[in-house]
């Protein structure tokens, strides 16, 4: 329970987020396509930054260690609370906005979003420790679930009814919850030595029936990393294209965000992904995606 806390509570924050500091600063650098986007820039950016910060420390520190830099960076991030943006950061008109919004972003929130961001490979890793049989893709759904109960609920629940300044605080009030949490499961994974890794990249039996593991080749490798960031691409070119030629508005901005992780959800969760199912839809609804676009 532990551990499905603690990706729930990080993975609802990391989407909430995003719709309500893109919307207080909306007014300020004029409304927008490109507000959205180096936005959504910062936030892959970091996002990216994360898991590699959780791969290197899983792999290159002992869990003692790991857990020891992993709380005194969760103790420093409570400094940046709340995650209000000063009045400072307000343009003047002759300052480049795609630099000022970055570092906007990095000053006001980009610890705890850092931290948010390595909690779903961090706490996955975890949980393999500890449950040396069990799977972790299940929580790999729920993180995504927790990120699209947060889209939903902004703009239905949080955006109308909710003043921007009570947003923010109530946001930092729930940041303060998941640094407990996760602090606690840090200092609790390091009393569990890291599982010898065996590669998933392929499985075969030798002559006597023994099952090896292959490593994965450098071409399966760059097929993983090219699909991985198709969608992220897609999901940049979608929401451009609406913000551009429909409105700039944050709750158009979230319809193609709650569809990408609704497809995480799919596959990672149970029996609901069959590529048989999946794959003639694809290739019938790409083609004409690009017409219309056309």
């Amino acid at each position: 329970m532990l551990h499905a806390l603690t990706i729930f509570v990080s993975a609802f924050l990391l989407f909430l987020v995003q719709p309500i500091i893109a919307k207080a600063i909306l007014p300020w650098f004029g409304g927008s396509a490109a507000v959205w986007t180096t936005c959504m820039l910062f936030f892959q950016s970091v996002l990216l930054a994360g898991y590699a910060y959780a791969d290197f420390t899983t792999r290159h520190l002992n869990p003692r260690r790991q857990a020891l830099l992993h709380i005194g960076l969760l103790v420093a991030s409570l400094l940046l609370l709340p995650i209000l943006p000063s009045a400072g950061w307000k343009p003047l008109g002759d300052e480049d906005p795609v630099s000022r919004i970055l570092l906007l972003l990095t000053v006001t929130l980009g610890l705890p979003y850092f931290l948010l961001s390595t909690t779903g490979p961090l706490v996955q890793a975890w949980f393999a420790r500890e449950q040396r049989a069990g799977s972790v893709y299940r929580l790999f759904a729920l993180s995504n679930f927790a990120s699209l109960l947060a889209l939903v609920a902004y703009p239905l629940v949080i955006e109308p009814f909710v003043a921007g300044r009570v947003q923010a605080w109530g946001w930092s009030a729930g940041y303060v919850v998941f640094v407990l949490v996760c602090a606690t499961g840090a200092w609790r994974a390091q009393r569990y030595a890291m599982p010898e890794e065996p590669s998933v990249a392929g499985i075969s039996a030798d002559s006597s029936g023994a099952i090896v593991h292959t490593a994965p080749s450098g071409a399966r490798m760059l097929l993983w990393l090219t699909l991985s960031a198709m969608g992220s691409l897609l999901l940049l070119a979608i929401t451009n294209h609406i913000t551009q030629n429909v409105a700039s508005v944050p709750f158009l901005w979230i319809v193609p965000l709650i569809l990408y992780l609704l497809t995480f959800i799919l596959a990672f969760d149970g029996n609901w992904y069959r590529r048989a199912w999946w794959i003639v839809p694809f290739f019938v609804v790409l083609p004409v995606m690009a017409w219309g676009l056309t």
